[in-house]
C-alpha cells in the first residue's frame, strides 16, 4: 500500500529529534552535553554499585535503561526552556505556550486584540474561564476588563480568572504560565468545561482596531459570515 504524501513529509523520530537537539545547542552551547554528563553518570553510578555489590549484569542493563530514561528527561526540559527563549518578547507567545499544555484545556486565541496589537486568550479548562493577555499592563488592564464582562453574559455561574503574561511588574513570565494555570483550583467538570467552550463560542469575535485615524468616510469592515 502507497504511503499517503503528507506521512511522506513528516520527518522520522531521529530527524525530529536531531532537529530539537539543533535548537537546544543554539539557545544554550552547552546543553547538549548536560544530556550526555547526565546520561553517562547515571550509567557509570550503576556500574559502580555493580561492582560493589556484585550484580554487575543485572545493574549494567538496569543502568542502561535509566540512563536513557534521565537523559530523555533532561533533554525534554532544556528543550521546553529553549523554546521559552525562542518565543520571549513574540508577538503571540502565551498563545503558543497555551496551546501546547496537556490535559483537558480549550485554547481560543486573539479573542479580543487593539490597535496597539495587545491580545488577549481565552482558555477554558477546569478552573473555569481563563483570560490571558499579552501586553503592557497600563494597556491590557482595561481589555481584559472589558473580555471577562463579555464572558460572564453567557457564563454567569462560571468563575472568571485574569492573567497578564509578560516581564513586568504583577505578570506571568511566558516560562511559568503553564505552571501558574495548572495551580488554579478546579471548579468544573470534564462535561461543564465543554458545555462553556461551546457557549463561549457563540460569541462575536472581536476586530482588531487599525493604527492612526480612518479616513473620512471611512467604515470598519464588517466581518464576512460563513
Amino acid at each position: 500500500m502507497a504511503k499517503k504524501p503528507e506521512d511522506q513529509e513528516r520527518p522520522g523520530r531521529v530527524k525530529q529529534l536531531r532537529m530539537i537537539a539543533q535548537i537546544i545547542k543554539q539557545a544554550n552551547p552547552k546543553g547538549m552535553p548536560i544530556v550526555y554528563a547526565s546520561a553517562l553518570g547515571t550509567l557509570v553510578l550503576f556500574v559502580v554499585l555493580g561492582l560493589v555489590t556484585g550484580w554487575f549484569w543485572y545493574l549494567l542493563l538496569i543502568g542502561v535503561m535509566a540512563a536513557l530514561i534521565v537523559g530523555l528527561v533532561v533533554f525534554g526540559q532544556l528543550a521546553q526552556r529553549a523554546q521559552y527563549s525562542m518565543l520571549q518578547g513574540q508577538p503571540g507567545a502565551a498563545a503558543a505556550i497555551l496551546q501546547s499544555m496537556r490535559g483537558n484545556w480549550e485554547v481560543t486565541p486573539a479573542v479580543a486584540v487593539n490597535r496597539d496589537q495587545d491580545i488577549v486568550h481565552r482558555v477554558v479548562g477546569y478552573p473555569g474561564i481563563v483570560l490571558v493577555s499579552e501586553g503592557p499592563g497600563s494597556r491590557v488592564q482595561r481589555m481584559l476588563v472589558a473580555e471577562k464582562k463579555r464572558v460572564q453574559r453567557v457564563a454567569l455561574d462560571v468563575p472568571v480568572y485574569d492573567i497578564q503574561s509578560g516581564d513586568g511588574e504583577g505578570q506571568i513570565p511566558i516560562a511559568k504560565l503553564q505552571r501558574h494555570l495548572m495551580k488554579l483550583p478546579r471548579n468544573l467538570k470534564k462535561p461543564a468545561v465543554y458545555e462553556v467552550n461551546n457557549r463561549l463560542k457563540a460569541l462575536p469575535q472581536t476586530l482588531p482596531m487599525p493604527k492612526g485615524p480612518l479616513p473620512r468616510g471611512g467604515r470598519m469592515p464588517r466581518p464576512k459570515m460563513r
